[in-house]
């Protein structure tokens, strides 16, 4: 009798290979939770980054494009007045060169635009036109590029020239074909955690494209802003 009680001593219950493997199960568990929530956090601060990216760039871009306006006119009036920058809350237009490195040599008409993505949030894209020299329509120069995406709420807004006894009024609209905005501003509320640092984006005049011709447009920039 002997022998067999050693033989059953060192075996295992059923109970206790079941315990074992709950135990083990828990164990994978816990890793893979681990495992789980540490593929979550890189990727969530990856994405972080990349939107900071994005909003960094699209900054630079805007600053250094509105900063390049020029008083090149993208239409006329019923009239025959020359509109040099055209913009509501949700649109503007003014003309500028791209840089060359972007393969798009030449005055471009430029599109700002917050496009709806059809669930409460928006887009900013910008599109571009060739400028032809012979004073033909703009030939488009492809589809918009979005330059941010997931925009909750925005706008823009434009700051008119300062003049000798008062500073310019910020409007929700510009259509005045005598001049062009001191500053645009353009805000907007990003979905998410990520902000948008408020731009205000001086303009400056190209003074070769205004000479003779537009007198009023360099009168705005050059007076000196109410202290």
């Amino acid at each position: 009798m002997k022998p067999v009680a050693f033989r059953r001593a060192q075996g295992f219950t059923l109970l206790e290979v079941l315990g074992a493997l709950a135990l083990f199960s828990l164990l994978l568990l816990g890793v893979y939770s681990g495992v789980r929530t540490a593929t979550h956090t890189v990727r969530s601060g990856e994405a972080s980054i990349e939107r900071v990216d994005q909003v960094r760039s699209a900054q630079q871009f805007l600053r250094r494009e509105l900063a390049q306006a020029r008083a090149v006119a993208l239409a006329h009036t019923d009239k025959g007045d020359p509109i040099f920058f055209k913009g509501d809350a949700h649109e503007l237009r003014f003309v500028a060169p791209l840089p060359g490195y972007l393969g798009k040599l030449g005055p471009q008409l430029q599109q700002l635009k917050l496009v709806p993505n059809g669930d409460g949030t928006s887009r900013l894209e910008a599109s571009f036109a060739l400028m032809p020299p012979d004073g033909a329509a703009p030939k488009s120069l492809g589809d918009p590029e979005v330059l941010v995406d997931r925009v909750r709420d925005g706008r823009f807004s434009y700051r008119s020239p300062d003049t000798a006894d008062r500073a310019g009024e910020w409007r929700g609209e510009w259509s005045d074909t005598r001049a062009m905005p001191r500053i645009v501003r353009v805000a907007l509320q990003l979905d998410g955690t990520t902000t948008w640092p408020q731009l205000d984006a001086p303009l400056r005049v190209d003074v070769a494209a205004v000479q003779g011709q537009a007198a009023d447009l360099l009168q705005g920039l050059q007076r000196r802003p109410v202290q």
